[in-house]
């Protein structure tokens, strides 16, 4: 008869198999140009990550989580996994369990997109709503106390669970792509910080092969968040206090895996900025997407024209996170934004012209690695 341990073995070997044997059904994510005649000397690439199975950056996370927390033991057959998400992982996550054959929970402030919500639960999770007050992780690791499941912990585990050498991360895949292109190495790569898993893979990656020592990382972050804040002063204990217009990135905390060492710049973005450009992209490329792509957009726009403004040509990367259907009923609405009281102002036109010097204007604080 079969020990225990055995009979977890077999769940395990089954497990991993499902998850290759998933993966290797996906094709990868296109790159996407963006034409630039304001800005001629500049190729600007968008990796669509929405063309994941389940629609966002994401995606390539939670298979990373599962197989973390599966090999470290912490999941086993019936284990009921418990995530603390905005939307876009809980939607990965619910995924993945539901392949494995997992009970999943999603920890989600109440005021997330209703799509996204709708999208978690048609995946066959169970949603518990958190009340602006509340934090999730706290909420979601009670629960998984609780039900003696298994806290997946996106904030902890990001850098740690993804393989930064390679496997098919973000890093080598975009690189893998660029290579093909007029300017196979980019001048910058420009990402947001939600977990920070992002940023740490591209910024160990681009360290961990020295031909691309000319790329530089940008950081784009809500203007509210911490993690900007913590990238000047290098104190863990900076406080932020981000609103949740911009779903997906910014944090009122500095998370375990921002990794604050290998990001060259951060920009903080105003969320009508975000919000604005994610608005602009639809009339570039015919598509929609969220607004924290819109804020990769303007790191990445700002950039763009201050290469331009010292006559150096080259190329810049960037990503889409997630697909805009999912916001249609919030920054696509403009009586959702006048509910919440938020003015694009002026960036709607600076966006059609690309104009300010510095880019944007005044309206962008940029902060340079100090050590």
């Amino acid at each position: 008869m079969a020990s225990a341990v055995d009979r977890n073995r077999v769940w395990i070997a089954r497990a991993i198999a499902k998850l290759d044997e998933d993966r290797s059904r996906e094709a990868d994510t296109p790159l996407l140009t963006l034409g630039l005649p304001e800005l001629p000397g500049i190729k600007l690439y968008i990796k669509d990550e929405t063309a994941h199975p389940t629609g966002s950056l994401k995606h390539r996370l939670a298979r990373s989580l599962f197989l973390h927390a599966i090999c470290n033991g912490d999941i086993r057959e019936n284990t009921t996994v418990v995530e603390a998400s905005s939307g876009s992982t809980a939607i990965s996550e619910a995924y993945f369990a539901n392949l494995l054959g997992l009970p999943f929970i999603a920890v989600v402030p109440r005021g997330t997109a209703s799509a996204k919500r709708n999208a978690i639960a048609k995946a066959g999770a169970q949603i518990h709503l958190v009340d602006p007050h509340e934090e999730i992780s706290a909420v979601a690791a009670r629960i998984a106390r609780e039900m003696r499941g298994h806290f997946m912990d996106q904030f902890t585990f990001a850098e740690r669970a993804t393989d930064w050498r390679g496997n098919n991360n973000i890093a080598e895949s975009l690189f893998a792509q660029l290579a093909q292109e007029t300017h196979p190495i980019p001048r910058w790569i420009v990402v947001g910080a939600g977990t920070g898993g992002t940023s740490a893979t591209i910024g160990r990656y681009i360290r961990y092969r020295p031909e691309l020592n000319t790329t530089s990382l940008c950081v784009v972050d809500p203007e509210r968040s911490a993690f900007f804040g913590y990238f000047g002063t290098g104190d863990r204990d900076t406080c932020g206090g981000h609103g949740g217009i911009i779903e997906g990135i910014g944090r009122a905390r500095v998370e375990a895996s921002f990794m604050r060492n290998v990001v060259d710049e951060m920009i903080a973005v105003p969320d009508a900025a975000s919000i604005a450009a994610a608005r602009w992209l639809e009339t570039r490329l015919g598509r929609r997407f969220g607004p924290s792509t819109g804020t990769n957009l303007i790191g990445t726009l700002a950039l763009a024209a201050q290469m331009q403004s010292q006559g150096l040509p080259g190329s810049i990367a960037t990503l889409a996170c997630d697909s805009g259907d999912r916001y249609a009923d919030t920054i696509y609405d403009d009586a959702w934004l006048a509910s919440r009281q938020v003015d694009l102002g002026d960036w709607p036109r600076q966006l059609r012209s690309l104009t300010g010097t510095p880019p944007f204007g005044r309206d962008l604080q940029r902060a340079t690695f100090a050590g």
